[in-house]
């Protein structure tokens, strides 16, 4: 029996045996590196990081290096995706290292948490310039037992230039004419031949794409072109419909085939939406595809969905990246899939949860919202009685604190998922949510973050950069502005603003990186469109009038539409969504509401009334 193997994350639980003594991330393995006066070894990965698997076969398993390690440091394994402030913590001090930074991420420090020398992967020998691991190790024990000065000075200038970087601030009201030219500037970067941006590697850039299409226009016409060249190349499986996490070449061949649950649920976003506003077939059939692939490949037994899936299968006895992905459906299933990561991660459950729930209503597939209840039930469940938790695998949890992301990413999911399903339990939980973050000074998760990095002095504020997908300020400012929609209550779209006035410099000087950011902040400075449609509590499902009704409403662009019975309504006024309150219906038929800022036109029972838009 080792540390590792009661663990929540595979990826962690996968070094167990390993002959390296490992730790968990925690205050134990600290303490031990003081008791010895030894330094740490801070070990970052992830479960579908194919070069994490490539060193821990050669370096980790190997018992010679293993035996040096053991006996010249304390040696922590991290999950990256369970412990994400520890990634950014050391990912910013590893800068100071190495411009060549990624995963496996490889940090020397101090026993009391300072990077004094990182890396990324190292070879079991030397390679292109690059020392071996076994040389890393022997070099940093010279210095810690020969030069131990320079160690300490080296480490408390780096811990010093970490600290003090803070993202440069803008005016919180962005002028839209801003925004307006980062979408020119991030739709003019476009790679006119193969679609994407950039050259290689590439990567989908969901946040940037959904950006784009939401500000419509010859913005929304890149996206839709980028987005349909994505769809049909090789980086979606057209077997299973999921996508790869990015392709080594500019026309998106050879993909790093790992498949993220975050990628999917954004592209499946964005698929959806564009649908929305094209009615195009294309589109439709890459959503269902992503959706299929969320639910059939990625939903673990108990409802929720895994993190990802590896890259790396077993093919006629030999380990292979990409092979199953060579393989048809009916080879498939005589072989065995890539493992899962089935480690629950709350942020990105959400975001499959909200995508599910859009999808539901745009693409007509009642079984896309039943799986969105089902993973935001079990999710809600763990919550009942503790804090949000961030990582869970069953009815285990892990002691990682839930970050902000984890709050907005599932606030919002709940807020969509009530607003498609019309119960008005969901959106009483995401405000929850969205309230035990909400402080004076913007969001703050409970707690103050990771309880070791907050010990040894190194907590840092909520890192505002994205990408991928989206930071916890812009999940939980997003959120938040669709709260002030449902609610009117001020305090929303206050908090809201002065989070994204953080990074509202750094998003419209990098509309690439900061997709998620400039989504919210037009929102924040955009027409607030209001629709409600009421339904009787008795209603008849197939009532053609109402069925033209709730499509008509549900096509049209706004901040939100909430489809709700009239029992719902009234609950939800009573609650504090002040947007519901004196909506009911007319004529016992399904009645309409479309407003501004609160402020509604007369209700309509018909569809044709709608034709006026917004």
């Amino acid at each position: 029996m080792t540390r590792l193997d009661g663990a929540i994350s595979p990826y962690v639980r996968s070094h167990a045996a390993n002959p390296v003594d490992w730790y968990p991330w925690g205050r134990e393995a600290f303490a031990e590196a003081r008791r010895r006066d030894v330094p740490v070894l801070i070990s970052i990965g992830y479960a579908t990081c194919h070069w994490c698997h490539v060193m821990a076969r050669e370096s980790f398993s190997d018992p010679a290096i293993a035996a040096v390690m053991n006996e010249k440091l304390v040696a922590i394994k991290v999950d990256r995706e369970e412990h994400p402030d520890v990634d950014s913590r050391y990912l910013a001090s590893a800068s100071a290292f190495t411009s060549n930074l990624g995963w496996p991420l490889t940090v020397f420090a101090t026993p009391d948490g300072r990077a004094f020398f990182a890396g990324t992967y190292f070879p079991p020998e030397p390679r292109g310039g690059t020392p071996s691991f076994r040389q890393v190790l022997d070099a940093v024990d010279d210095a810690w037992t020969e030069r131990r000065d320079e160690v300490e000075q080296a480490a408390t200038a780096v811990s010093d230039a970490v600290d003090a970087v803070r993202p440069d601030t803008g005016g919180a009201r962005v002028d839209l004419d801003l925004i307006d030219d980062a979408a020119r500037r991030l739709a003019g970067a476009e790679d006119p031949r193969f679609g994407g941006f950039g050259t290689a590697p590439k990567f989908p850039v969901a946040p940037a794409l959904i950006f784009l299409e939401q500000h419509g226009g010859e913005s929304a016409v890149v996206a839709e072109r980028i987005a349909r060249k994505m769809g049909s190349s090789a980086l979606r499986d057209p077997v299973e419909g999921g996508f790869f996490r990015y392709a080594t070449e500019p026309d998106w061949t050879h993909p790093h085939f790992e498949r993220m649950l975050y990628d999917n649920a954004l592209l499946l976003d964005l698929y959806t939406r564009i649908h929305s506003r094209t009615g195009s077939t294309w589109s439709a059939t890459v959503a269902h595809g992503v959706a299929r692939f969320l639910i059939d490949v990625l939903r673990l037994p108990d409802g929720t969905f895994a993190s990802g899936q590896d890259s790396e299968s077993v093919i006629d006895g030999r380990r292979t990246e990409g092979g199953y992905y060579a393989l048809d459906l009916e080879a498939r299933s005589l072989v065995d899939a890539p493992a899962l990561d089935d480690k629950t991660l709350t942020g990105w459950n959400g975001l499959a949860i909200g995508a599910l729930a859009r999808a539901s209503t745009v693409l007509g597939d009642a079984d896309y919202l039943d799986a969105a209840r089902e993973a935001a039930d079990v999710l809600l469940a763990r919550d009942a009685d503790r804090a949000l938790a961030r990582v869970s695998r069953g009815a285990d949890r892990s002691e990682a604190a839930a970050t902000l992301e984890d709050y907005g990413m599932l606030a919002g999911a709940l807020l969509a998922l009530g607003l498609a399903a019309g119960d008005p339990r969901y959106l009483v939980e995401g405000r929850r949510l969205i309230d035990e973050v909400l402080t004076a000074d913007g969001f703050r998760p409970p707690g103050g973050g990771d309880a070791v990095l907050v010990e040894h002095g190194h907590a840092r504020e909520a890192d505002p950069s994205e990408g991928a997908y989206p930071s916890g300020i812009s999940a939980c400012s997003d959120a938040a502005l669709d709260l002030f929609a449902l609610t009117g209550v001020d305090a929303y779209r206050q908090a809201a603003e002065g989070a994204l006035s953080r990074v509202s410099a750094l998003a419209l000087a990098q509309p690439l990186s900061f997709g998620s950011a400039l989504t919210a902040l037009e929102r924040l400075d955009g027409a607030l469109v209001q629709i409600v449609v009421v339904v009787p509590d008795d209603a008849d499902t197939a009532d053609t009038r109402a069925v033209a009704l709730i499509g008509r409403a549900r096509s049209l662009p706004s901040s939100v539409t909430a489809v709700v019975t009239e029992r719902a309504a009234a609950e939800l006024a009573e609650s504090g969504f002040e947007l519901f309150a004196g909506r009911g219906v007319h004529g016992a038929r399904a009645t309409a509401y479309v407003c501004r800022d609160f402020v509604c036109r007369l209700p309509v029972t018909d569809a044709d009334a709608l034709d006026g838009g917004v």
